[in-house]
């Protein structure tokens, strides 16, 4: 299951960036995915700044650790593209890794891209929060079981990131994204192991990774809607849900329950906000806790 702040009933609205320029600053070319579902669904054109070095704001092989959150590192990102460009439309992306929130053996990928709008005085940001990851590693002693994980995490269609011993250690070898280069790094690898093992991690980066692209285009797509939804009140971009209310009624006794009973939505700049009702109109009584203690 993938989870994202939209919901149905958002306004399709009118393409609001037209005729402007945004800068992405990218290495990775998430401008694959970022550019034509932006361009398409808001009216701007998307400028590319690959020239900074996004690995100074963290890697995920961990040999520059990320200082900020996620969201406040998306935010530097588009912050330094308009310092750079003069431009004064910004975006920044950023992906973090880890457990299932609800079910911890199961990974779990959340991407977020960030808009950030000078002229406008105005931030929005799209999530893709998904199970959809292949994000794994092991520690293996021969090419068999190197094979086994590299097949598991669909290689060479995604690419891995190999080091002797342990996840720590310093002499990384990326950009491994064929059978040839697989062997080649395992046995470098092993040769500069002192345990005689190999770590084995796939690699995260956008350009590396189809499955994380994907997730980043749902992020973008959660953006542009955000961005074509008016306030009722104000007409301000980014009418969208921001939490949800629970105490959906039981269907036995009608008790509230901890299931969803309505979003809300909430402006980005005015006050308004309004509730929209889920679709249906109770909760099994398996999840009331009077009916089910």
């Amino acid at each position: 299951m993938s989870t994202s702040m939209t919901g149905a009933g958002l306004q399709d609205g009118p393409l609001v960036l037209a005729g402007r320029k945004a800068v992405l600053l990218s290495k990775h070319r998430k401008e694959q995915v970022i550019g034509p579902a932006l361009e398409a669904g808001t009216g701007c054109e998307l400028v590319v700044e690959a020239g900074f070095d996004t690995d100074r704001f963290g890697t995920f092989t961990r040999e520059v650790p990320r200082q900020d959150t996620q969201l406040d590192t998306a935010r530097a990102k588009a912050r330094k593209g308009i310092e750079l460009t003069g431009l004064d439309l910004g975006l920044g992306s950023e992906g973090t890794f880890g457990p299932h929130p609800m079910v911890g053996f199961l990974p779990w990928n959340r991407e977020v891209v960030l808009l950030l709008d000078v002229r406008e005085d105005l931030e929005l940001c799209g999530e893709c929060a998904s199970e959809k990851t292949n994000f794994a590693h092991a520690v293996v002693e021969d090419e068999e079981d190197a094979e086994v994980f590299a097949r598991r995490v669909h290689f060479p269609e995604h690419w891995l990131v190999v080091r002797p011993d342990h996840e720590a250690h310093p002499a990384i070898i990326k950009d491994v994204n064929s059978w040839d280069a697989l062997w080649q790094a395992f046995r470098q690898a092993l040769a500069a192991s002192t345990t005689r093992r190999v770590f084995l991690e796939t690699d995260m980066r956008a350009h590396a990774n189809p499955t994380r692209m994907q997730n980043i285009l749902a992020a973008t797509q959660d953006l542009v809607r955000k961005l074509r939804s008016p306030c009722p009140r104000c007409g301000s971009p980014g009418f969208a849900p921001t939490r949800k209310r629970r105490g959906l009624p039981c269907e036995l006794c009608g008790y509230p329950t901890p299931e969803i009973a309505a979003q809300v939505l909430t402006c980005p700049r005015c006050p308004y906000s309004e509730e929209q009702p889920v679709t249906v109109r109770t909760a099994p009584a398996e999840y009331c806790p009077h009916c089910n203690p």
